[in-house]
């Protein structure tokens, strides 16, 4: 699911600013920016992310900027190199200028906090507060879309099961049906002939048996249920519904292969059950969405 949330939080040394982003992907898979003064933060951040999220593509942003009056070293040999550099480049092409001290002082790495432990792990702390944060806020954001996926796939499901129950009451006129089909193909074959009645009703009773879709409809219907328990209970569903999904897709293209043979019934039924098909695609289309 998509999602957005960003918590600032201020502290002596300066403010920190946490954000999150996150939108679809089939695992969690979890990019981080940091300031280099932090890297040995991202696996802890990481991991309180990862304790909240289960899927998706989540993008974790830290940004910390100190106060004015927060102690801060020169990087003297960076310094001395950035300027050495600018006279290089100035003497080797013939231009005049002087070095920008504004600009040196932005290069990352410039200017570097002075070590203090006690500040720096008060920094750590409100890092991971902050990342904590934002991950609530993220997963309430992500909670609101889930809901009205959910809601817009159970709209759908029970499309599904009107166009079953549709199916079911075509089924039930199936056999005269294929008795009257069969008939008719028989007399252009035999040309006039005699033919048996029981042998008839057999070949009969024996096609319908073999085109019957009774055990499909119980199925779809018993996998559309078994899709809304899903969406009412707690915890990750998306893996387990893609599964079910899969499953009524199978059962949709049974129906559609079954019903040939029937004439204007059996073109009602391939009709019916390819709008099931459809309803069942789109369900799978939003699961992607919902971890």
């Amino acid at each position: 699911m998509t999602g957005f949330a960003r918590v600032r939080k201020n502290i002596g040394q300066g403010e920190i600013v946490a954000t999150l982003k996150s939108v679809n992907h089939r695992g969690l898979d979890m990019h981080c920016r940091m300031p280099a003064e932090m890297d040995a933060l991202e696996h802890e951040v990481r991991g309180v992310v990862k304790g909240g999220v289960a899927r998706g593509h989540v993008e974790i942003q830290v940004s910390f900027t100190r106060t004015a009056g927060a102690a801060a070293t020169l990087n003297r040999p960076l310094l001395d190199a950035y300027i050495q550099a600018f006279r290089d480049a100035a003497g080797l092409y013939g231009l005049s200028g002087q070095p920008d001290l504004n600009s040196a002082l932005s290069i990352p790495g410039m200017l570097s906090a002075a070590s203090d432990e006690e500040v720096e792990k008060e920094v750590a702390k409100a890092v991971l507060e902050a990342a904590a944060e934002a991950l609530v806020l993220l997963n309430a954001f992500r909670e609101r879309e889930g809901t009205a996926i959910a809601q817009e796939m159970r709209q759908r499901c029970q499309t599904v099961c009107g166009l079953v129950s549709r199916m079911e009451e075509i089924r039930a006129g199936a056999g005269a049906a294929f008795h009257k089909r069969l008939k008719e193909k028989l007399a252009d074959l035999l040309a006039g002939a005699a033919m048996d009645p029981q042998r008839l009703a057999q070949e009969a009773a024996l096609l319908a048996d073999r085109s019957d879709i009774a055990e499909e409809l119980v199925r779809l219907r018993t996998h559309a249920a078994q899709l809304d328990a899903m969406l009412s209970g707690d915890g990750e569903v998306g893996k387990r519904l893609d599964f079910l999904l899969q499953e009524m897709n199978r059962e949709s293209n049974t129906v559609l292969s079954k019903t040939g043979g029937l004439g204007d019934l059996g073109l009602t039924m391939t009709e019916l059950a390819l709008a099931a098909k459809s309803e069942i695609d789109k369900i799978r289309e939003q699961s992607l969405n919902l971890e």
